[in-house]
């Protein structure tokens, strides 16, 4: 089996029996603020005929990094067989089939799909809205003779679903950072700092439980970090480690693995094969070992280089964005007052109000009574602020997740009064019928009187403290993803934070850990 890194989370896989690329990601995404790092623009013809033409490909999920629909449509016969997720919607299939792909190939989820002659693949799906517009996925290939785990972002709760299918030889997963948290929030820098460390902290921290545990023969860090190419973001960039920046590259997190003794990790730039046998791994680099070292030794240098070759696409990209006022209000109104109305719980969970503030423009989202309305110096708890016509181009195209079409960008400001609240941003990520149904069921489901004592009966102990075994955020389990850390048991799977005190939780008042010290 060969794999070969084509940039971000973009891989072709290369069997006896056939080829499937895996989130091909080609052109800057997110209103132009993300760029593939290392750059992947200069892939020899040979390897992009190879990616044009697959047997089969493979979507994870519908963020723009990993669904690229521009180049999609352009560049990959619309013939190739899709692998599908079992998403709990059909909005990927929906999108896909609207750039024409017509051959699709529906999964079960963690279910062995066998392609033909010994090639297997088994898809391995995270539907929460939390992980992502309609969810996230896992896949695991083999090819009878070798096994490869592509885990991208997805961030699996079921440790042992990767390795169910048997031992992994190359496993793929991101290690860097994918959200806006926390550099657009208005706070002091050093708290912002402060929290930049705790993410990076946390990212790492639960790659290495995901390294350890799929314990593979090769681990290949890959699905980021982006860059930023555009002066007003080029700060994001992490380049000496003192930027308010949650994105370290790989060369970092492959530090990190060496000081626990896993010298495994294979550095990889777009164009890199890695070739795995029963008896081999062969990693071979499109060029030189000092220019493979170049993006990260040099990383200032090279992303001024990087960013002069794309000046005048993104001068240009940004010279669309439409200058017309129009009356938001009304249409936010229009859209949303019904969506609000079909969640009265998400509404409650929200728990206050939002000011949502553009040039000459500030409207408020009155969540308890589901209603859009002038801002007239009502309390509010949350707040964005956003450029007028990013605000315009995401309302005119009716953008049903803020998180894809907006937020990622890290192109507005952003501040709350208290602790974070994962039901605004799952209301922004649902802003259609379908969507919002999700939304409402899953608070209702989180919000329910019983859930709040679900799974207390089962307990486990770290470090002399005996608690709850899932972790009341996403119900991970803490046995694996539990560590103490200054005073706080820490799940690494996203980063929640609880006090060994009295259980309470760091980064939202809703949740709460049932904590006790063990009896001496």
């Amino acid at each position: 089996m060969r794999a070969t890194s084509i940039g971000h989370a973009g891989i072709l896989v290369q069997t006896r029996q056939a080829t499937i690329v895996c989130d091909p990601w080609f052109l800057p995404a997110f209103l132009g603020s993300w760029f593939v790092f290392p750059r992947n623009d200069q892939l020899s013809p040979e390897l992009m005929a190879a990616i044009e033409s697959p047997d089969y490909l493979y979507i994870s999920h519908q963020h723009a990094d990993h669904l690229d629909e521009p180049w999609l449509a352009s560049h990959i016969d619309k013939t190739t067989k899709v692998l599908l997720p079992a998403f709990a919607t059909r909005e990927l299939e929906r999108r896909l089939s609207k750039l024409g792909f017509t051959n699709f190939v529906r999964t079960e989820n963690g279910k062995e799909t066998n392609l033909g002659d010994g090639l297997t693949i088994a898809i391995h799906v995270e539907s929460a809205i939390a992980d992502g517009p309609g969810g996230d996925s896992a896949i695991v290939i083999s090819d009878g003779e070798s096994r490869l785990v592509n885990q991208n972002d997805c961030r699996t709760s079921d440790l042992g679903a990767l390795t169910a299918h048997g031992p992994v030889d190359m496993h793929w997963l991101q290690f860097s950072g994918a959200i806006w948290y926390p550099m657009v929030y208005d706070e002091p820098r050093e708290l912002l700092m402060q929290q930049v460390h705790s993410k990076v902290e946390s990212q790492f921290a639960r790659s290495m439980k995901y390294v350890s545990l799929v314990d593979a023969r090769v681990v290949v860090p890959s699905a980021g970090p982006p860059c930023f190419l555009d002066d007003d973001l080029f700060s994001v960039n992490m380049i000496t480690g003192n930027e308010l920046s949650i994105f370290p590259d790989q060369t970092e997190f492959i530090k990190r693995l060496k000081v626990v003794g896993n010298e495994r990790a294979a550095l990889n730039i777009p164009g890199t094969t890695i070739e795995i046998s029963p008896s081999s791994i062969v990693v071979t680099h499109p060029m030189s070992d000092e220019l493979v070292q170049r993006p990260f030794a040099h990383k200032e240098e090279y992303l001024r280089e990087y960013q002069a070759d794309w000046s005048e696409w993104l001068h240009d990209y940004k010279a669309t964005w439409s200058q017309q006022k129009t009356d938001l209000l009304t249409q936010l109104q229009d859209w949303w007052q019904p969506l609000m109305a079909m969640a009265p719980t998400l509404r409650t969970a929200i728990g206050g109000g939002c000011l949502l503030k553009t040039d000459e423009a500030e409207m408020y989202i009155d969540f308890a009574n589901g209603l859009v309305v002038p801002f007239a110096d009502q309390k509010y708890r949350y707040r964005f602020v956003i450029a007028r016509p990013l605000l315009e181009r995401t309302v005119a195209e009716k953008a049903v997740d803020w998180s894809n079409s907006l937020f990622l960008s890290c192109r507005f400001r952003a501040w709350r009064d208290g602790a974070y609240n994962e039901f605004l941003y799952n209301f922004f990520k649902s802003l259609s019928v379908e969507r919002m149904r999700r939304a409402e069921d899953e608070a209702i489901r989180r919000t329910a009187p019983e859930s709040a004592n679900a799974h207390l009966s089962a307990e486990i102990e770290i470090g002399g403290y005996v608690m709850q075994r899932l972790c009341p955020h996403r119900q991970a389990d803490l046995s694996e993803f539990g560590r103490i850390d200054n005073g706080f048991i820490v799940c690494d799977l996203h980063g929640w934070r609880f006090s060994v005190v009295d259980g309470h939780c760091a980064n939202a008042d809703d949740r709460k850990l049932n904590i006790r010290k063990r009896s001496s």
